[in-house]
């Protein structure tokens, strides 16, 4: 099976540091404005998936979802979570009071990894 996710060795720094103060978290990726663009980390039961939302896969053990509409225009591609110093748009996500910001870096995924793609999971 192809994954659809994976995770920088500076992004799983972080998540154990969040993990440790937060507990239990899950990541959301939505395809509005503002800090929709970008990644946000949350405490797992403060922010709910909307129907039909796809959950690609784990980041360090933690459930990413993806908006789907987001999910229609990307599902081809590999998503690599990533973290820079910086604040991101918006600022609810977890890790903006430590001066960081989550990223993902995209690329297509080549024929091969199309043919073993991992399922998503959908909200229902």
């Amino acid at each position: 099976m192809s994954n659809r996710l994976d995770t920088t060795e500076a992004a799983k720094v972080l998540i154990k540091e969040l993990a440790e103060k937060h507990g239990d978290l899950m990541f959301y990726q939505a395809g509005g404005c503002c800090e929709g663009t970008q990644p946000q980390c949350f405490e797992k039961g403060t922010f709910f998936p909307r129907t039909n939302d796809a959950m690609i896969g784990l980041v360090e053990g933690f459930e990413f979802w993806v908006d789907r509409d987001l999910f229609e225009y990307w599902q081809h591609a590999h998503f690599t979570l990533d973290v820079l110093d910086g604040f991101g748009p918006g600022g609810f996500s977890l890790e903006s009071p430590l001066g960081k910001t989550f990223k993902v870096h995209y690329r297509l995924f080549d024929e091969q990894e199309l043919k073993q793609l991992a399922p998503v999971i959908r909200n229902q």
